[in-house]
């Protein structure tokens, strides 16, 4: 795989769709700009303006620009023409889409916590020939304090989402993070996470999203008990992040198929330590469904969030999916004036 963030981007003036007053439309215009062989910038059936990748083995992904949310990825998995397979998962609400992969910037430094991301803007494109392409996209915060870019790259067995985020301003900030995505399964009885195993976790809710299919609310929701729930088979999460709800994973594999909303971390008091374990950088998706498996890592973020819906799946729709991703939600990441940082996820591959 291609290393990530290794184009050297130029620095053109960034364009913003709204802003332009000729009579060509937002998409047209940035496809004069920034279009080329592999990208293609279209207006979507909601309206919204995005961005399509595709590389050279036909691996593709749609990216909508305005709140940088990517809805569709369909990776060639299968040796066959059309051997494609869409593995994010999206509901329609109202005129536009829930799910995909999306990222999650809150400031948390004073009691009022601020999402961090508003409208982004196109800020420049590359590619490595047509197997690998790259959109870079930038907005700043209310104030214009943090300087944030989200750079969506797609490769011929991956995608990777990364952010880097600047602070421009005289104060010192925390911020609260998550890259999630929604995968689909094509069952619920065979999905399960390989990797975790050894690794503390505690139920807890996900950041508040506006692309997120479960609210921090319906993640900690009971699921309606069945048949084998009085027989102690049912692994429904309960309870609060506090030091006495952490366990540890048993478990080679965990299984999806009931409802839990869980960080996988080192608990914050562990990390006042000078050697304690941390996550691992990757883990792999089982889906017995389909027999792909998908490899998930992590660079710049300290959680794993990981969740599932049970058999509250069909209020959301008729497949089955989890959310999952790197985060920063139980320790904020801290930048001092003048510091930068940057987190990203990878989704790779090797099912050819």
């Amino acid at each position: 795989m291609a290393s990530l963030l290794a184009f050297s981007l130029p620095k053109p003036n960034s364009i913003k769709a709204s802003s332009l007053t000729t009579i060509q439309s937002p998409y047209q215009v940035l496809e004069e700009k920034f279009g080329r062989k592999g990208i293609k910038f279209r207006e979507s059936v909601d309206g919204i303006t995005a961005v399509e990748l595709t590389v050279r083995n036909g691996s593709s992904l749609s990216l909508r620009i305005s709140d940088g949310v990517v809805t569709s990825y369909k990776p060639k998995v299968y040796w066959k023409d059309e051997g494609f397979e869409e593995i994010l998962y999206t509901i329609p609400d109202g005129g536009s889409v829930k799910g995909g992969v999306g990222l999650i910037l809150n400031d948390v430094s004073t009691m009022d916590s601020q999402c961090c991301v508003s409208d982004w803007v196109v800020k420049d494109v590359d590619s490595d020939s047509i197997d690998a392409l790259q959109v870079e996209l930038q907005c700043t915060n209310g104030d214009g304090t943090l300087e944030i870019k989200y750079v969506v790259s797609l490769y011929a067995l991956s995608m990777a989402t990364s952010v880097i985020v600047k602070n421009n301003g005289p104060q010192t900030v925390k911020l609260t993070s998550a890259i999630l995505s929604h995968l689909k399964f094509k069952t619920r009885r065979g999905s399960a996470i390989q990797g975790l195993k050894g690794c503390s976790y505690c139920t807890h809710p996900p950041l508040s999203s506006s692309f997120g299919i479960m609210s921090p609310t319906q993640a900690l929701e009971a699921e309606p008990p069945g048949w084998f729930s009085f027989l102690g088979s049912g692994s429904n999460d309960k309870g609060n992040s506090n030091e006495e709800s952490w366990s540890v994973e048993d478990n080679i594999y965990t299984m999806m198929k009931h409802k839990m909303s869980r960080v996988y971390t080192a608990p914050p008091m562990e990390r006042l330590k000078r050697i304690y374990s941390t996550p691992p950088s990757k883990y792999e998706t089982i889906d017995q469904g389909s027999g792909l498996g998908f490899r998930v890592m992590r660079m710049g973020y300290d959680d794993i969030y990981l969740c599932s819906p049970g058999s509250l799946s069909q209020n959301y729709g008729k497949d089955y999916f989890i959310c999952t991703g790197p985060a920063s939600m139980l320790v904020p990441v801290v930048l001092n004036p003048g510091e930068g940082w940057r987190g990203a996820q990878v989704i790779q591959h090797d099912n050819l």
